[in-house]
């Protein structure tokens, strides 16, 4: 049984607060907990990167909701081909944008992982 997803309490300053828990870096919501990920810009972004996501699977994630950075950007073509054949959708803006959109996602129940690149 999946707990209550963690709310974004804070950002800036090249980290998070994410249920009451600093993380320095980036980080990765997924299983209604927060991890630090080890991706510092959509340039670090890798199928190796995302592959706690995918090995979740469908029934337990809707979509990936990644925070680039300061500015919207795509992330690699690879990257968005295997979550699409994993039937996952993605949603990309900037990571400030992103954290309060998650705040709202998580709340209403979405099933949803968030890549939060920090600012």
């Amino acid at each position: 049984m999946l707990r209550e997803p963690p709310a974004i309490e804070g950002y800036g300053g090249g980290g998070f607060r994410v249920g009451g828990d600093w993380f320095a870096g980036s980080v990765l919501i997924l299983d209604d907990a927060a991890r630090l990920w080890p991706v510092g810009s959509l340039a670090d972004l890798t199928l190796e990167a995302l592959a706690p996501v995918i090995a979740q699977g469908l029934a337990t994630v809707e979509f990936v909701l990644l925070g680039a950075g300061p500015v919207t950007a795509p992330p690699p073509k690879g990257v968005r081909q295997a979550l699409q054949a994993e039937g996952m959708g993605l949603e990309v803006m900037d990571t400030a944008t992103a954290c309060r959109v998650y705040n709202m996602l998580a709340q209403e129940g979405r099933r949803i992982a968030a890549a939060l690149i920090a600012i």
